[in-house]
């Protein structure tokens, strides 16, 4: 008769099946051994630490943690700086107005180089082109206000896609983690050491679920920064382009009331 073959499917069915028994039966050992566990065992025992929850994970919880903390940093940097006041102050929108209405090219021009307004460095980097080029186009100081503009989006946009970065990272260095600790349990039942393994088993088994939760924690909250700091970017986007547009018609005026094109 011919040879019974095993189908794929049972096989896998059959070692995730010894996976389960092998570490219920650790966690039968350690209750009656009084070995601590996760949960509590009494009224008065102590619950394991976090430290040693989270150095149950292996290596991968070292770049997870320098992850954690640069997403902190990094929500709490966008916090102070991703806000519609950066792109254009009321301080510096009245002092615009008001030198752009009397003509004042270089009062403008000195004005947009002390401030740090976004909207206040596509003005300087305008008002040098007309500058250089006294006979440029209106059109051409629009294609320059809008080449600053569409870069200043850029930077913007890449900003906030940092979030993006990591919370894709994380729960791929977590699968990582997981992926390391079932190859240590499966190493640890293809070992004949019996005495020791239904314990090397459980811990690799810990390892990997660790590892995977501690990757979805960092992932799960930075992507959901990065969809709130994404809408605050469109906002200031939308800000930094209207108010452009603004500044750049009163430009325009400006240029040709007498004495208005007034640059070195």
């Amino acid at each position: 008769m011919p040879a019974h073959r095993t189908h794929p499917l049972s096989l896998l069915l059959a070692v995730a099946l010894s996976v389960a028994s092998s570490t219920l039966n650790a966690a039968d050992t350690n209750a009656t051994a009084g070995l601590p566990m996760l949960s509590t065992q009494g009224a008065g025992s102590t619950p394991e630490t976090l430290a040693r929850l989270l150095s149950a994970g292996g290596m991968v919880m070292i770049p997870l943690a320098i992850l954690s903390v640069i997403t902190l940093a990094l929500v709490l940097v966008y916090l102070v700086t991703l806000r519609r006041g950066a792109v254009a102050g009321s301080r510096y929108m009245t002092t615009a107005e008001t030198l752009l209405g009397k003509g004042d090219l270089m009062g403008l021009l000195a004005i947009s180089n002390r401030h740090r307004d976004i909207v206040a460095g596509i003005m300087t980097r305008t008002l040098e082109f007309l500058a250089r080029n006294p006979t440029a186009t209106d059109d051409q100081l629009r294609e320059i206000a809008q080449t600053e503009g569409s870069r200043e989006a850029a930077l913007l946009n890449q900003r906030a896609a940092w979030l993006a970065d990591i919370a894709t990272i994380a729960p791929m260095l977590g699968l990582l983690g997981t992926v390391f600790g079932m190859i240590r349990s499966f190493s640890v039942m293809a070992n004949d050491v019996a005495a020791s393994r239904p314990m090397l088993l459980a811990e690799g088994v810990a390892e990997a679920l660790v590892a995977t939760a501690a990757g979805l924690v960092i992932g799960i909250p930075a992507m959901a920064a990065y969809a709130w700091f994404r809408g605050r970017v469109q906002e200031m986007i939308s800000e930094m382009e209207g108010t452009t547009a603004i500044l750049l018609v009163k430009l325009v005026i400006a240029r040709k009331a007498p004495g208005g094109n007034s640059l070195p």
